[in-house]
This record gives structure tokens, sequence and C-alpha cells, in this order.
């Protein structure tokens, strides 16, 4: 909603575009500038009444007149009353003014000669016929895409080929613009249908369409099982290593929908195409909503237990601390717990140990974005350095993890923090004497 302009006028007064020419109420009124028809509201054919409130609170998102607004709340007035010196405002928000102990008008500052408030009958007139009119015609946009919708699922029975892959395109697109149409999916059994079209002789083109419109819906655990079936799984992996970034992301994000919170055979998710393709998409920088959705769907993959193996078998640690360097906080949290998990299995703990990167960039993200990132760090260093201390803790001391140990122990960490990294210092420090320790990890420079 715009910023309230406040008028130089005495009088009410607001540019209505076009010429630049500013008109008060009365002539806007008069000649149905904003829609109010000469002072006669209109509610629809039918005489319906709205509520106001609702219709403002529905219109929201649009941009209103400004001299609808409020000066105060700087939101749509529902009640306008004036003041002396021609200001109006919201009656309940001007009364508060009042109650305050002020007696100046908020906008000009002048000091009131006459502390009563007259009702604009005149603008609340106008601003219901203006909010009527756009809600009327946002049902009836909403009832044409039901409509629409309802016409594509009826549509989508009967055409095969080329004419079906347009269909779901079509649908497609108004389910991604429009909640109703979402609905009257769901509601019309075209969950189903879209899913029947899912199978080992799918095209990608046929494939890649209906996946778009059933990430958006909602999914009942009926539906979700049906799309667990092996056919329908393979053909959205098939999808996600050659479709386009969209359908990869849809692809990603639908597959997360159907395991999350569900039971479900490891056989699933243990594909190595899937995950081969999920490590993809990590990769390509170019693409940050892919990346963040690989890694959504390879952390919900992770938590579950029979896969971890396969999931280290297709190089996924060195791959992962590549990217470590270049990942926003959200994504960089996700890969983190990642290899958290990962390192917990001793072939995971040895392909860290074996990537000459893996100590030295977990280092340096320590107290760097946020506790959770530094939490899972630590772990992983902590399994690291355990498992070949004499190798990994002198790497890791060169790549200064002393001194980001004693900053996470002086911080405001929690207790489990510092007591992990006292003990981690002090596994540091056992292949060395106190003061080529303290030497090397240059711990005067970190006190100072």
């Amino acid at each position: 909603m715009p910023m309230y302009q406040p008028s130089s006028r005495g009088r009410e007064g607001f540019d209505v575009g076009g010429g630049g020419q500013v008109l008060d109420l009365e002539t806007a009124v008069k000649d149905g500038i904003l829609g109010g028809g000469g002072g006669v509201v209109h509610s629809g054919a039918t005489g319906e009444k709205f509520d106001l409130k609702k219709m403002i609170e529905q219109l929201d998102s649009i941009e209103v007149p400004s001299v609808f607004i409020c000066p105060i709340s700087l939101e749509p007035m529902r009640d306008p009353v004036t003041l002396c010196t021609g200001q109006t405002y919201e009656r309940s928000n001007i009364l508060k003014w009042f109650s305050l102990g002020h007696f100046t008008c908020p906008t000009t500052m002048q000091e009131l000669w006459d502390d009563s408030i007259t009702p604009n009958s005149t603008l609340y007139h106008l601003i219901y016929s203006w909010f009527t009119q756009k809600y009327l015609a946002m049902k009836k946009r909403s009832e044409d895409v039901q409509g629409q919708a309802l016409e594509l699922l009826e549509t989508l029975k009967k055409v095969k080929g080329q004419a079906r892959v347009q269909a779901l395109k079509e649908l497609r697109q108004v389910v991604t613009a429009h909640d109703s149409a979402k609905k009257t999916v769901v509601d019309n059994g075209g969950v189903s249908l879209i899913s029947s079209l899912l199978g080992p002789f799918t095209t990608h083109a046929v494939g890649s369409e209906a996946i778009g419109i059933l990430v958006n819906l909602n999914l009942s655990s009926d539906a979700k099982l049906n799309l667990r079936q092996p056919a329908k799984i393979s053909l959205m992996v098939d999808i996600l290593n050659e479709g386009s970034i969209d359908t990869k992301i849809n692809c990603t994000k639908l597959i997360e929908m159907l395991i999350e919170g569900e039971d479900f055979e490891s056989e699933i998710v243990s594909s190595l195409s899937l995950l081969v393709g999920l490590l993809r998409l990590v990769k390509d920088k170019r693409h940050q909503n892919g990346v963040l959705s690989g890694l959504r769907l390879l952390k919900l993959i992770c938590s579950h237990e029979p896969v971890r193996n396969s999931i280290l078998s297709i190089g996924t640690v060195p791959q992962l601390v590549e990217v470590l360097p270049h990942l926003n906080p959200e994504c960089l949290e996700l890969a983190l717990y990642i290899l958290e998990v990962l390192s917990s299995l001793p072939e995971g703990g040895l392909a860290l140990k074996n990537c000459p990167s893996a100590i030295p960039t977990i280092v340096k993200l320590l107290m760097k974005v946020s506790e959770s990132c530094t939490q899972f760090a630590l772990s992983i260093l902590w399994a690291v350095c355990k498992l070949a201390p004499e190798e990994c803790s002198a790497l890791a001391v060169d790549a200064g993890l002393a001194a980001k140990l004693l900053l996470v122990i002086q911080s405001g960490c929690n207790p489990a923090l510092k007591q992990r990294s006292a003990e981690l210092l002090k596994l540091c420090s056992l292949n060395y004497t106190a003061t080529i320790f303290i030497s090397k990890c240059k711990l005067t420079r970190t006190i100072q």
C-alpha cells in the first residue's frame, strides 16, 4: 500500500493520474472517476452487501489510492472522520491520538480550535464502492480460474500426445498462479488423474508438466503412497537427471514431499542415479534454489541409515567439501549436517581424512556463520581427529583450529559446544610440548 502523502490544501485531494490533475472528493464522486457512480454504492447485480473489513483484508496485496489511507496507521480507512483542519483519519486511530493527550492535527500539527469529529460519508461510500468493485472482480477471476481448471481436467481425460502436454502445461500455469485452482484440482480427482499419467512409458515432456502440477498440490497419504510406486519414482529420477533446472527442482521437491514424515522402503531413495542427480544439482552454483532443494532432499535421505553407505559410495564427501565455501548460510548448515552424519561412519571419517581440503575448509567455518554450523563443524573435526590424531590434529592446528577453539570456549555458546571445544583442544595438544603448541597456535595473538 502507498505511503500517505498529506495534502497542502484545506480539503482532501488526490492525483488520479493521466494528465496529473488533482481533484477533490466531491468532484471525484460527481464524475465517477474512482467508480463511485455519483456516490451510489454498487454491491453487484444482486445488491449483496459486503463486509468492508473483510474486503480490505482479502485485497491486502493491491495498491490502494492514497486518499483512502489513514495518515496515522497507513492502512485503508473503514470509518473515516474529518477534523476541523479538513484532514481525514480512521475514527479509532484519531480517538486513540486524542486519548494520549494530543489536541493537534497529526498531519498538520495545528492546534484544534474545535475537537469535534465529523463522519466523512462521501469518502466512506467511495472507499466501499472501490473495494466492492475490486472484490467482485477478484471473485470473478477466481471463478473463471476454477472453471478453467475443471475444463483442463476434462480435456486431460480425452487427449494424448502433444495435446496432452499442452493441457498439462496450461493446468500447471493456472495451478502455480492461483490457490483456488489448486483446491479445485484436488477436490475434483485431479491428483489421481495426473498421477496416473506417470509410469514407465511416460514421455519426459508429459512427466515434467505433471510433476510441476503435483508439487504445487496438497497430497494426501494415499496419493503419496501411489506416487511412491517404483515406476513413478524411477521416472522422477530420470527427469531429475535430464530436465531443465526448474524441472529438476520440481522433481526434488516432489520426492521430498513423498518421503518426509512417511514410512518408506529404503530402495525408493537408494538409487545411485537419484543420489548422483542430487549431487549435480548441489554443485551447480548458478542456481541457488537448485542447490537448496538438492541439499534438503539429501539431508532427508541421510536420515535413513541404510542409505548412508550408498551416499558415501558416490564421492559425496569430497564433492560437498568442495562447494562449502560457496554456499549461503542456509545451504551451508544443511551441507555441514550431512557431513556430520556421514562422519559418524568409519567410511565417512576416512573419506574426510583423505580429502586434503576438508580440515582447513571446515576449520574456517568455526564461529563464522551460526552456532549450529559451529556445532556441526566441531563434530566433524572431532570424528576426523580421533580417527587419525597425529596426522589430522597437526593439519587442523596448522589451519588455525586452536585459535578458533579458544574463541568458542570464550564465547556465549552453549556449554556442550564449549566442552567439545575443550576436548578437541586437548586432543590436538597431545603431540606437542606446551611451548611448541602455543607457538604453533599463535595463541598470544588470539588472546591479545
